[in-house]
């Protein structure tokens, strides 16, 4: 049972989101043959949440210099992601060397560089800590491929300014407010140590939802209604629907709760 701190930190992202997380993801989540892609999945996603904030600041917010030093403080974590170069370890010493500069026609590019770089750390870190976990209990790094989810919002945003900025901060807002809700019902279901590490980033995934719509009302200048309950209807039928992949944040995996029924 989570604590009512927990509880009113999620309340909102619980009103968020157009469904809960379905039980039958949850039953094939928490068998420890699925430890490994879970907690793989997981460290993907932390780095490409911290890639999708890099290119709002870099495509919106910032001169070509600055982009450049955003590029190369995600350059080693990349490395060893896809192309498996360097030692984890020495990940946790890499810092953003260069302060980010709005360029001068951007009414919202330091709020957007203020909450993206913060988010970036964030994710950064939180991905250090999944290597940490996966050291500990002995699960390899591999490559793997990526789910459905996030593209299967992104197809939907629109394909002209700034509706299409509205947009992405929109499908953003989704995706950690998902992964709180997955972190929050997972935590007890998984090996205490990672239950408490899950529900450890629950209020820094609450804030980035909550900065990602704040951004969108912003940059939109009039009422987001519309779209946001548009894209919460496509992101809960990803989550309902039939899926033959598992990943952590796939639809149900009738495949996988088939052959545990058996």
């Amino acid at each position: 049972m989570l604590s009512i701190d927990y509880q009113q930190l999620l309340a909102p992202i619980q009103q968020f989101l157009q469904c809960e997380t379905p039980v039958t993801w949850l039953d094939v989540a928490q068998q420890p043959a699925q430890l490994p892609i879970l907690l793989t999945d997981h460290l993907i996603c932390e780095l490409k949440a911290a890639q999708s904030a890099m290119y709002l600041i870099r495509r919106y917010a910032v001169d070509e210099q600055s982009g450049e030093a955003l590029l190369q403080w995600l350059k080693p974590y990349e490395d060893f992601t896809y192309r498996q170069q360097g030692d984890w370890r020495a990940l946790a010493d890499i810092k953003l060397k260069k302060s980010m500069i709005p360029k001068a026609d951007s009414g919202f590019g330091q709020e957007l560089i203020d909450k993206m770089v913060l988010l970036i750390k964030e994710e950064l870190h939180h991905f250090y800590q999944v290597l940490e976990v996966m050291q500990q209990y002995k699960v390899p790094y591999d490559k793997i491929s990526s789910s459905r989810y996030a593209k299967g919002l992104l197809r939907h945003v629109s394909t002209f300014e700034p509706n299409a900025l509205v947009d992405k901060l929109i499908c953003g807002a989704y995706i950690e407010a998902r992964s709180c809700e997955r972190f929050a019902k997972l935590a007890p279901l998984l090996p205490a140590d990672i239950g408490a590490f899950y529900l450890s980033l629950l209020r820094s995934e609450a804030r980035h939802y909550q900065d990602y719509l704040q951004l969108a009302e912003q940059i939109a200048g009039d009422a987001i209604s519309e779209r946001v309950a548009f894209f919460g209807k496509v992101e809960a039928e990803l989550i309902n629907a039939a899926d033959t992949d598992f990943k952590f944040h796939s639809g149900q995996p009738l495949a996988f709760s088939a052959a545990v029924g058996a």
